[in-house]
């Protein structure tokens, strides 16, 4: 008689979005549902799809296309993300490089953006980034229960609510 153990394997996604607005709404959407379908709570799926939008909106403004090795481009970036068998979520989203490294910012009260890398880093247990040889750049982020806010309100930011932001776009 053969013993049978059945091992819960990480549960992953990977997508292609446009390098440029088009794709954050879909792949927003489309993780929501994967995430939810997963089992996954509500608040991490909340700080996870901000995370998403946020990673997006970067590489579609500082980075370059994957593949493609012009300033200008309209091919796309990588989003990721996957499950562990802790429940701890990871979102990757990769594009070709660009002229600067993915830093947190200062912008000033009154600027309109700068403050993407500071939303996940509030929002996050962990991030980093990691350089590929061939020029790729990957911007990680751990997203955990009862780190983030799970409701797309981030502390210091009062009175601005990113939660759905994006899910008109595209």
């Amino acid at each position: 008689m053969a013993l049978v153990v059945a091992q819960e394997v990480p549960t992953s996604s990977s997508m292609a979005v446009p390098h440029g607005p088009a794709g954050v709404g879909q792949a927003r959407h489309r993780m929501r549902e994967q995430l939810r379908s997963y089992g996954v709570s509500d608040s991490v799926v909340d700080d996870a799809v901000l995370i998403l939008s946020e990673l997006l909106s970067n590489a579609c403004r500082h980075g370059r296309p994957l593949g493609r090795h012009t300033d200008v481009g309209d091919g796309d970036v990588r989003a990721a993300w996957r499950v562990d068998r802790t429940g701890g979520l990871t979102v990757e989203v990769t594009d070709g490089g660009g002229p600067t490294r993915p830093i947190p910012a200062t912008p000033s009260v009154t600027a309109r953006g700068g403050r993407g890398l500071n939303i996940i880093s509030a929002l996050a247990e962990e991030w980093g980034v990691r350089d590929d040889s061939s020029g790729e750049v990957t911007v990680w982020v751990v997203v955990s229960e009862g780190h983030g806010t799970g409701n797309g309100h981030v502390p210091g930011l009062d009175g601005l609510d990113f939660a759905d932001a994006f899910d008109d776009v595209g």
